[in-house]
């Protein structure tokens, strides 16, 4: 893909933070920086462009930008120390009641980054063995202060405690094909019946994540139901490149092949293995089962394309209709914009897309008549 001046900084500042490395901005030429902010705020990567600033080599950023991006992300700093304390203390609160969780993506991946109080924080995502997760929906549904519909397919209840929106997740499903489901119905299984955990020590509490191979697949999985259905944005796909490069000795590599190979997704993991070669600058030696051939990065060139054009989560997309119009119109418009993002995500995965095309169909309507 032909990326502009801006684009071409902005990827170059990224690419700076996320492996903290110096970085030459001369050859971009001039550079309208509110451009490259604005690219940096729908990605949800302010931080790691930030942090990219610093190691700029050979132009002289000018001052008021610089303290722009500082200013955001010392904001983002302090925003994340708060939802860590909250987390320490949700998760000692419920530990006290007999409720035990993993927390999911979020806090737990921003370990994996060089500056984990920089990256873009999300929601708080707890996932439960099925008792844990009825538990926790009856304890905490009173604590909230807005509750939203739950999905009885996937398992999941969201909730607003002290102004932190937290998710509950009694399985890992994304509802892309009942393969991939399938698949990651076993990871629950391996690690409620098998231990299979790790864990970040948050302040003094001991918080509990997947274990490296079983949260492969789930951040990965958990991307393309991004990609697929909403809106997928660079912080993700940075979380993944983290995770992998963090744990790039720990690995289980056939495992991974093995299980890619299983659900059908190991076209998606070549292409955006390539996207994050070729655009987030990830060493190819730490990508597991990285293919160098060209219509790999043919393929990363759309996905970049996409990327860039929606936004995270559907960033840059009109959502008005949300507050126009009554429920129903809204999942069919929701309906009618998914179907135009399968059709061109055929043009990348041409085969997965009529694959999982059934099934989304199937999942958006069964929603819309539970009224979820």
């Amino acid at each position: 893909m032909e990326l502009d001046t801006n684009q071409q900084t902005f990827f170059e500042l990224m690419r700076a933070g996320l492996w903290e490395k110096e970085v030459r901005l001369l050859q971009c030429g001039k550079v309208d920086y509110d451009e490259v902010f604005r690219i940096a705020d729908e990605q949800s990567v302010i931080g790691l462009v930030t942090a990219g600033i610093e190691h700029v080599q050979d132009v002289k950023i000018p001052q008021d930008v610089v303290l722009q991006f500082i200013g955001t992300s010392l904001q983002l700093e302090q925003q994340n120390k708060d939802m860590n304390v909250f987390i320490g203390k949700l998760i000692e609160r419920m530990r006290n009641v007999g409720i035990y969780s993993l927390l999911l993506k979020g806090q737990g991946i921003a370990q994996c980054y060089e500056r984990p109080l920089w990256r873009a924080s999300g929601d708080v995502d707890l996932f439960l063995s099925e008792d844990n997760y009825k538990k926790a929906v009856d304890y905490l549904v009173p604590l909230a202060t807005d509750i939203e519909k739950e999905y009885k397919y996937n398992m999941h209840q969201a909730m607003t405690i002290d102004s932190w929106t937290v998710e509950l997740h009694g399985s890992l499903r994304g509802g892309l094909s009942s393969k991939i489901d399938t698949a990651l119905d076993d990871i629950k299984k391996n690690v409620f019946c098998g231990g299979n955990v790790r864990s970040w020590m948050n302040g003094k509490t001991q918080v509990f994540l997947l274990g490296v191979d079983n949260d492969i697949v789930y951040v990965f999985s958990h991307l393309l139901t991004h990609f697929y259905k909403e809106g997928l944005g660079l912080r993700q796909i940075c979380d993944w490149c983290r995770l992998l490069w963090t744990y790039r000795c720990k690995i289980d590599v056939d495992l991974l092949e093995k299980r890619l190979r299983e659900v059908g997704l190991m076209s998606e993991w070549k292409a955006f293995g390539a996207f994050a070669v070729y655009y987030l600058g990830m060493p190819y030696d730490a990508m597991p089962l990285y293919s160098a051939d060209a219509k790999w990065k043919r393929k990363a060139d759309k996905i970049c394309s996409f990327i860039l054009e929606v936004g995270n989560m559907g960033h840059n997309r009109d959502m008005s209709y949300f507050e126009k119009y009554p429920y129903l119109i809204r999942k069919v418009w929701s309906l009618v914009r998914r179907c135009g993002d399968l059709i061109r995500h055929a043009r990348i995965f041409p085969l997965d897309s009529l694959r999982f095309f059934p099934r989304i169909m199937f999942n958006g309507l069964r929603s819309a008549v539970r009224g979820e």
